[in-house]
């Protein structure tokens, strides 16, 4: 991914202090790369992530819900997850994205369904009063300006009873931790690509590097916000919503998946293989587990690097 193109040295620059049009464009240049890049799939390994996350805040005794929509959809992961799981009937998206929603609405033909899909701010969504019985989101709400009237819009469109589900939210703590350990594993990885053999054969050159962490310098301003649990519970009670629950997940899960995520961002492609990808997914999937039967029962919930939050329409 380079941040060449069509885009004007002018666009660049002003995206740098406008988080609109920084997520427009940055999310615009991830839509064709992103599904490889988060190792995102349509099989059963996402579904049963997706669902299990879902099941995790929200329960699964009203299922299916008739139609659902989702904002900021990216490339379709929870709504073409989540519908394949059996979570609802009939599915909308929006991304402020546009490469994003194209991309969802090609996954979604690509697995035999179809998705209405349009281009939107999350705080002004195109779609009227009371379309919907479940609004959803996912690692989302941190890229919004302006929280507490996405959930505003997210109850406008929900029918009375409709349910938001919004998962995948970093807390303030976890985040800290999270992206710390990031920047250990690079610099880390960074100065293994002065080993003779292991580093040309192995590490990204400096020159890939370089744009990577342009990437990530980027990523700074598309990332709005992290969020205490209990905050978020307030903001969306303000804005109308009523039966709001938070869960957090990932404490021990995060300490192992970040960096075995800066670490494959680190080296070149193709050379960790199918084993590396079933030791990082079972590694984290066990991890996972322990966190929510045990670490969730004693440890502070701010400490957890995901929330998640529900709340009902009145």
């Amino acid at each position: 991914m380079t941040f060449d193109g069509e885009v004007s040295a002018e666009t660049m620059e002003k995206a740098w202090s406008d988080p609109r049009l920084a997520n427009v464009l940055y999310h615009d240049w991830e839509a064709s790369t992103y599904d490889e890049k988060w190792s995102i799939s349509y099989d059963e390994r996402c579904i049963s992530y997706a669902r299990d996350r879902f099941v995790h805040i929200a329960g699964q005794s009203e299922w299916p819900y008739q139609r659902s929509l989702e904002i900021g959809c990216g490339t379709g992961f929870f709504t073409l997850n989540l519908h394949q799981a059996g979570v609802m009937s009939e599915a909308a998206v929006t991304d402020i994205s546009p490469g994003m929603v194209t991309v969802a609405q090609r996954n979604a033909r690509g697995l035999g369904f179809e998705v209405d899909g349009r281009v939107a701010d999350a705080e002004r969504v195109p779609y009227d009063d009371e379309e919907f019985d479940l609004v959803i989101g996912h690692a989302v709400l941190h890229h919004i300006p302006d929280v507490e009237q996405a959930m505003s819009e997210a109850l406008r469109v929900l029918k009375p009873g409709g349910r938001f589900v919004f998962c995948g939210e970093p807390t303030q703590r976890g985040d800290y931790v999270a992206r710390s350990l990031s920047r250990m594993t690079w610099w880390a990885t960074s100065q293994a690509a002065g080993l003779p053999v292991v580093g040309e054969k192995f590490v990204l050159s400096e020159s890939e590097r370089e744009e990577s962490s342009r990437v990530a310098a980027l990523e700074s301003v598309v990332d709005i916000h992290t969020f205490d649990p209990a905050d978020l519970r307030r903001t969306a009670l303000r804005a109308g919503a009523i039966e709001v629950e938070t869960v957090t997940e990932e404490l021990t899960a995060s300490w192992f998946g970040w960096p075995v995520r800066t670490f494959e961002a680190a080296v070149k492609p193709g050379v960790l293989g199918w084993g590396w990808a079933k030791f990082a997914y079972r590694g984290w999937q066990t991890l996972a587990t322990v966190d929510e039967q045990v670490f969730e029962r004693v440890v502070p919930e701010g400490l957890f690097y995901n929330v998640c939050i529900t709340g009902v329409k009145p």
